[in-house]
């Protein structure tokens, strides 16, 4: 149901950028997926849960192929922040996706003008928590204010090479304004000096639930994983050895962090790939945020 569910999202998404969302209607959408008014209803309660499907899945692909980038490697390393937005600013233009925040923000239908806006909330916290693990503690004081200034940069230049359809290495682009970011970072750090209140950024944190993963949610993706996926002897033993660890009760996060890179790679190209690797993303996620 998941994947019938992704796709149907898929669908509202392109009709979404091609026609606006105000001017499509649910109708169009069942009619373009080929499917039935009671198996739309059933996957979503209004169009706008379809939107919030589709923002959802968005951040979800987001996440794994940042955490993909940075498995394993140095969180403090600024190449692989670079990496980071690069690729997902390359997904955000194949995807066409500023043409579906632009709809959604021109429109009259506020909650799904509050549903873009926490989708944006969500990315500028992700980038402030980056910041700090690359420039150091010291900077967690104005990880948001220095987000929301590399990202008010990033969008216009993108913006402007858009319009003027202009080729442009995304990897250059991201280098040189975090470059810039690091320069801000430092003056602010010598100053003390803020851009925002910071009673604005602490309301603007505040918009934003939280839905990290549990440790008890990892176990229990552990054992269905264990009844449905066939392993050789040398991912049993890796696989045996990660759920281990996560019923200890205390976490050894360098530990896990050592185990799963090597079991991600044992599965790749096989059947069970994409379950195993959700699974590993989500145990890493857990190591850093907990």
């Amino acid at each position: 149901m998941k994947e019938k569910k992704r796709k149907v999202a898929d669908i509202a998404m392109s009709l979404f950028i091609e026609n606006g969302v105000q001017h499509t209607s649910v109708q169009e959408i069942i009619d373009r997926a080929n499917i039935s008014k009671g198996t739309f209803y059933n996957y979503f309660s209004s169009k706008t849960d379809c939107v919030a499907s589709i923002l959802e899945n968005l951040r979800y692909d987001a996440g794994q192929r940042r955490i993909e980038m940075q498995m394993g490697r140095d969180k403090r390393d600024r190449d692989v922040f670079i990496e980071q937005i690069s690729i997902l600013i390359q997904l955000n233009e194949e995807r066409n996706l500023h043409a579906l925040f632009e709809s959604i923000m021109s429109s009259n239908e506020n909650e799904l003008k509050k549903l873009v806006l926490q989708h944006r909330i969500y990315e500028i916290e992700w980038i402030a928590m980056r910041l700090t693990e690359i420039i150091g503690e010291a900077v967690r004081p104005y990880s948001m204010e220095l987000t929301v200034l590399f990202n008010g940069m990033l969008q216009h230049i993108l913006f402007t090479n858009r319009i003027t359809n202009a080729a442009y290495s995304p990897q250059k682009v991201v280098r040189s304004l975090y470059t810039y970011v690091e320069l801000i970072a430092a003056r602010m750090m010598e100053t003390g000096e803020h851009v925002l209140n910071p009673v604005t950024v602490d309301q603007m944190r505040g918009t934003t639930d939280k839905h990290l993963i549990t440790i008890e949610e990892l176990i229990e993706m552990a054992a269905r994983i264990e009844e449905h996926v066939d392993m050789t002897e040398e991912q049993r033993d890796l696989f045996d050895a990660i759920s281990f660890e996560l019923k200890q009760e205390r976490l050894r996060k360098i530990v896990l962090e050592q185990l799963l890179k090597p079991f991600q790679r044992l599965f790749k190209g096989v059947t069970d790939e994409t379950e195993v690797q959700k699974f590993t993303n989500l145990v890493w996620l857990y190591t850093r945020t907990h």
